[in-house]
């Protein structure tokens, strides 16, 4: 079916599509959007960090274009500001809350599962643009991270649309098309920088080998991609870099105030090897490990991350050599074997990727990889549905439901105490299933009987293995997530998250390496006390477990307690703060006077007061309270002209940044005052 090239025009759908098709596209759709939208408010605010860069960009349109953290543009968050905007604009229009933040995170999730569909069933069929995108809806991280404000949701929805784009320019070697691929590119770098670019080498190869004109009408194509990718991407950073530095704000995550030193660098290649200058976490540089955990093939398998993204990734890997091997004899440009090629040369590069970085891995990267699994395993089973009268399509239909099942065992396993029936109830069904999928060419002898048989073995297997995601999905949309460090499903394995370090910038110190562990029963940014969602909500997870921290108290070096003093997990950095009524009361007495209402150390701290109070809060340091931003004498500057109000207690100190004398010198210089448990300094009175 798949080798022959196809009666109508390469790529296109036959005609004449089953009258289920458009109805059960439209129910996948809203399947989805109900699913995402499910509690969706119990998140309150997520990830405090973008939330008031939000809000700062929904006040303030010189905010908007940079992404900085406050509306009166101190400091930038340390992503480009693309992810921001939609958000942003939702807030401007609806104001601010839980749901104007989140619901763009919903509609990009939802618009992904459509790409997909799409991309999958235009050339395949509409049973397998179906099973791709159910497989991709239910993926735990991404019911996880298209419901949070991290940048990670828009990227991964440019990132399907560039494949489908280069899917279509495949098709006929169509320029539009692959200009079209290139602009996608070129947003997703102003989304995340560099991750946008793992894709590239697949695609450009896949491209200038298969595309159905000349080598040099090919080159050509590529280059004119390439152009609109630099035009697209480039035009934000061009203006960032020339506009004077003393009328923008600072660039966070940056160390000399440089987009491009952030690019390279921070988000670039100490991702990469470890060496994050100023950052939180870091390799270590370690062989094999680091800060982040072990490196290797088996990172994507381990207890933390595996239970997020690797339900279907070893039937992803079978099917796309199945799909490769039933495609091969095609001629050069057939699109059925390019389509295995672009997905799984998508997923195998990122997934090279993330398993052996050494710098700052989170697991809810992973829902990069989503689209890739969904559509190999769409495309897959389908083709080899079709070719099932063959022993060998037979067999591989059979091992991968076996192996998916399995592996499914092996994830319920680590769960402890989470539905513990299911795992068992999944093996079973995945070998049964395996054993009729390996006779379902036979069973067409049956008569009246064989298909049906057939079909539910196809059936049984389906289910086998979407049965332990969708049990991770469903604990995932029922649970709140918060802070800086989110997971899907229920906690898993020992530990989780490996050891964290905390490492000073500019060579400031080793730093402390923290052992896994915290209080019993709790997840990083699920649940406890600290920062206050909007209107009255729950807090944001300040002492969730689980984080890297010893229970109930501090690492060595002076980082406060969580929950102490007002920040949440790891001074602040990880989640905010909570913020009383009577606190947020005291900044806003008087704030239009100012600049910013007060100060604090850390992004997080200081969005936990910006939400509280929708006043601009300058956040000392950035996300690691690490960033030279601003600088003692600056700060000092800042008091002397009467542009901060208060200054905020507490909060993270990174050894060897400048925040530390800040704190020291409002502390010698100024009266305290505890509102509520937080200590405020009145920059206006002198002691």
């Amino acid at each position: 079916m798949t080798t022959a090239p196809d009666d109508h025009h390469a790529g296109q759908p036959p005609a004449g599509d089953p009258p289920w098709v458009r109805p059960a596209f439209l129910g996948l759709l809203l399947l989805t959007a109900v699913l995402y939208l499910y509690n969706l408010s119990a998140s309150g605010y997520a990830n405090s960090f973008y939330s008031a860069a939000v809000q700062a960009g929904s006040e303030s349109w010189k905010a908007f274009f940079f992404g900085s953290s406050d509306a009166a543009n101190s400091i930038t968050v340390d992503k480009p500001p693309a992810a921001l905007w939609p958000m942003a604009l939702s807030v401007r229009l609806f104001g601010l809350g839980s749901w104007q933040i989140l619901v763009p995170e919903v509609l990009m999730g939802v618009a992904t599962v459509g790409v997909v569909y799409a991309a999958v069933r235009r050339r395949f069929s509409p049973a397998a643009g179906l099973i791709a995108g159910a497989m991709l809806a239910l993926t735990p991280v991404a019911a996880l991270m298209f419901r949070f404000n991290n940048p990670d949701a828009l990227l991964a929805l440019l990132m399907t649309v560039t494949v489908y784009c280069v899917l279509r320019a495949l098709e006929g070697a169509r320029t539009k098309w692959l200009v079209w691929a290139g602009v996608a590119i070129g947003f997703a770098f102003l989304t995340k920088t560099l991750q946008a670019f793992l894709i590239l080498p697949p695609l450009a190869l896949v491209y200038a080998v298969c595309a159905p004109t000349t080598v040099r009408r090919r080159l050509g194509q590529l280059a004119l991609a390439t152009g609109a990718l630099i035009v697209s991407g480039g035009w934000w950073v061009a203006v960032v870099e020339l506009w004077p530095e003393s009328s923008r704000p600072y660039v966070g995550g940056s160390q000399t105030n440089s987009f491009l030193e952030l690019t390279f660098g921070y988000n670039g290649l100490g991702r990469l090897n470890g060496e994050e200058v100023g950052s939180v976490g870091g390799g270590g540089g370690g062989r094999g490990g680091g800060g982040w955990g072990e490196t290797g093939i088996g990172r994507m398998f381990n207890d933390s991350v595996g239970g997020q993204i690797s339900w279907l990734l070893p039937a992803a890997l079978i099917l796309l050599a199945a799909g490769l091997v039933v495609t091969w004899r095609g001629n050069r440009t057939d699109t059925a074997r390019a389509a295995f090629l672009v997905w799984g040369g998508s997923l195998l590069a990122t997934l090279a990727v993330f398993s052996f970085m050494a710098g700052i891995f989170h697991e809810y990267y992973t829902v990069a990889l989503a689209p890739y699994i969904a559509a190999l395993v769409g495309m897959g089973t389908t083709v080899l549905w079709e070719e099932r009268a063959r022993l060998a399509a037979r067999g591989a239909l059979a091992g991968t439901a076996a192996v998916t099942s399995v592996w499914a065992y092996v994830l319920l396993g680590r769960a402890q105490d989470f539905v513990t029936w299911l795992g068992t109830a999944v093996l079973v069904g995945g070998l049964v299933a395996a054993a009729g999928l390996l006779f379902a060419g036979r069973l067409g002898r049956l008569g009246r009987f064989g298909r049906p048989l057939a079909l539910g073995a196809a059936g049984l297997g389906m289910a086998a293995a979407l049965a332990g995601p969708v049990a991770y999905t469903l604990s995932t949309v029922d649970t709140g997530h918060r802070g800086s460090i989110v997971m899907a499903g229920p906690a898993s394995g020992p530990g989780g998250f490996g050891p964290r370090m905390v490492r000073g910038p500019r060579g400031g110190g080793e730093g402390q390496l923290f052992a896994p562990g915290g209080p019993a029963g709790g997840r990083p940014g699920q649940g406890g006390p600290g920062q206050g969602g909007p209107a009255g909500q729950g807090g944001q997870g300040g002492q969730g477990g689980r984080t890297g921290l010893p229970p109930n108290g501090a690492p060595p070096g002076g980082v406060p307690r969580m929950g102490e003093g007002g920040p949440g997990g790891l001074g602040g950095l990880l989640n905010g703060a909570t913020v009383s009524s009577a606190v947020s009361a005291r900044l806003k007495q008087n704030a239009g006077d100012f600049t910013w209402a007060a100060a604090a150390i850390g992004s997080q701290n200081a969005a936990s007061y910006q939400l509280a109070t929708e006043l601009p809060v300058m956040a000392i340091g950035g996300f690691n309270g690490s960033d030279p931003s601003p600088t003692l004498a600056q700060f000092k500057q800042y008091v002397a002209t009467g542009k901060i109000h208060y200054f905020i207690g507490g909060g993270m100190s990174m050894r060897g940044s400048g925040t530390p004398g800040i704190s020291a010198w409002v502390e010698e210089n100024f009266s305290r005052v505890t509102v509520d448990g937080t200590t405020l300094y009145d920059l206006t009175a002198r002691k």
